[in-house]
Order: C-alpha cells, then sequence, then structure tokens
C-alpha cells in the first residue's frame, strides 16, 4: 500500500530524512517511531503530499506521490498533531465542509456524518460549535474528518497528545474497528509507548534513518526479558560498581536502566550495592524501553 525508496529530505544544512525505505501492505497498523528532531513528522508530511522530497520515490497504492498527488489525496486520511477544524463552526459544518471538498453527496455525507458521531456519542453534539468541545471530543471529530471519505490510508501524527486515557483509549477503539472491518492502513507516531504496542510492525527513526524495524514484542524481546532499574543520585558512581559496559545499560534522569536476562542478576547487584543509597527494582522489558535503549545508543546490539 505504501513504498518509498530512497527518501530524503533536506532543509538548508539539516538533513531531515536520510534515505529512509518503507514498505508497508494494506491493513497494516504501522507505527513511525523515534525522538523528537528524528524526522517522523517530515517523513509523515513527504508521504501524505504535504511536502516534496528532496529525493526518493513514493508510491501509495501504486500511484505515484510526486506525479499524481491530486490522485493520492483522494486515499488518503490525515489527522494532525494540532486540530484541523474551524473552532467557530459547528461539528457538522466542519464535517460536512469536508465532505464537500471531497466530492461526497450530501445525502451519503450526512449519513456517514451521521453513524460515525454515534460511535463516538457525540450525535447531541452535532450543532454544538467545536470551540464548546472538550480536547477529547475535538481530537474525535479531527479523527471522523479523517475517515469521513473513506479513505485506504489513515496518518495519525501524534494523534492524542494532551487527552485524558479514557478519551485515548475510545480513539484506540475506533481505529482498531476501522483497520478490522475497513482493511485501513494505519501509520502511526506517538511519545506513548503503549499505543504503539499493538503495531503490527514498527520503525524507529534516529536522526533520520532507520535503525531497527519489526513486530514490537520481537525488539521487545531483543532488548532482553527484564530491566533492572535503580534510582541513585549518583548513577554514574553505580556503573562504575557494577562495572556494566556501555551495551548494558543506559540511563533516563536518575535512573540506571540495566538489560538483563539472567535471574541472578538482582541477587548479584543488590550484594555489590549493598551500603548504596539506592532504590532496585525488576519488571519485564517494555516497548518504551526499546525507545529509550535506541535514542540513547542508536540501537539493539548486546
Amino acid at each position: 500500500m505504501i513504498s518509498a525508496k530512497g527518501l530524503s529530505k533536506k532543509f538548508e544544512d539539516t538533513l531531515a530524512v536520510d534515505n529512509l525505505d518503507l514498505d508497508i501492505p494494506e491493513g497494516q497498523f504501522f507505527g513511525l517511531l523515534g525522538p523528537n528532531g528524528s524526522g517522523k513528522t517530515t517523513t509523515i508530511h513527504m508521504l501524505s503530499t504535504l511536502s516534496l522530497p528532496t529525493s526518493g520515490q513514493i508510491t501509495i497504492d501504486g500511484v505515484d506521490v510526486l506525479r499524481k498527488p491530486i490522485v493520492v489525496r483522494k486515499n488518503i486520511g490525515l489527522v494532525f498533531q494540532e486540530s484541523a477544524l474551524d473552532r467557530t463552526m459547528t461539528v457538522y459544518e466542519n464535517l460536512s465542509f469536508s465532505a464537500a471538498l471531497y466530492g461526497i453527496p450530501r445525502r451519503t455525507a450526512d449519513d456517514r456524518i451521521n453513524s460515525l458521531l454515534k460511535l463516538f456519542d457525540l450525535s447531541d453534539k452535532k450543532r454544538s460549535p467545536v470551540a464548546r468541545l472538550s480536547g477529547g471530543m475535538r481530537r474525535a471529530v479531527d479523527l471522523i474528518r479523517g475517515v469521513l471519505h473513506q479513505p485506504k490510508i489513515l496518518f495519525l501524527d501524534e494523534p492524542t497528545v494532551g487527552l485524558d486515557l479514557p478519551s485515548r483509549r475510545k480513539i484506540w477503539r475506533f481505529v482498531q474497528q476501522l483497520i478490522a472491518e475497513e482493511k485501513l492502513t494505519v501509520i502511526l507516531t506517538t511519545h506513548y509507548l503503549e499505543e504503539a504496542t499493538p503495531c503490527d510492525r514498527v520503525c524507529f527513526i534516529r536522526k533520520g534513518k532507520a535503525v531497527e524495524l519489526g513486530a514490537p514484542r520481537e525488539l521487545i524481546d531483543r532488548l532482553g526479558d527484564d530491566i533492572v532499574e535503580i534510582e541513585s543520585e549518583k548513577p554514574e558512581e553505580v556503573v562504575n560498581l557494577l562495572g556494566l559496559k556501555n551495551s548494558e545499560y543506559i540511563v533516563d534522569s536518575n535512573a540506571l536502566l540495566i538489560r538483563s536476562d539472567r535471574e541472578a542478576t538482582f541477587d548479584e547487584i543488590r550484594k555489590r550495592l549493598a551500603g548504596h543509597q539506592s532504590k532496585i527494582l525488576v519488571r519485564k522489558t517494555n516497548l518504551n524501553d526499546v525507545f529509550l535503549w535506541i535514542s540513547s545508543s542508536g540501537d539493539l546490539t548486546t
């Protein structure tokens, strides 16, 4: 459904995206992850026709993005980091205007709008100005706007920033339903790593380059079964006391994270740190740890 080959984007002296290759099949839930400034949003903008690449090729559903951007736009939906709604207009006015831009007949548009608002329990807000909605409600309307024309691909660029947990869960239930029922291909960027865990595949990028690609569970397993987390005001001292290698740990603020798949590790560390002021716990590795490791060291190499 999406193919990008040698994709690069340069802004003056800054190479934001560097020779990126992507191959995303139909119906896949794909996460594009990485720290701030890694090139995620720039990549989304190029894939969705909003920005021209400096070099490289992109096809969407077999259509060349550079040659036929208008055709491509009919098949994609995009939910921006910031809301694209007009707050002075009502929910219905925003959605019906968007439907008109895509040439959707009035009756068909009304049926689609009513159906989608009902899914989000927003039917009673249809005639309300967007300015009077809560943040979660506005985000839901943004999402409805993005899928109103039944696109084949939906780009979600930080779609749940600032939302409370119930609102985030409601949005993700809806997205999963679209994937299952309409074979929608979804491309996600997010810093809430738990939201990317259900993805079929994720690609971590760093300084514009793809550094890790795979199923979330596969990447977590590569990092190791467990993480030993040590809270200390002087993590560098702990590193020296334990004689850790660079590939075995990272420092995240006042926390020292140590990768391990050995049962004896916790007892060994506790003995070596006897008398040192620190808190030690062992927990299961998660995708957030993968993110931290890649952001700090660039890969998951042991």
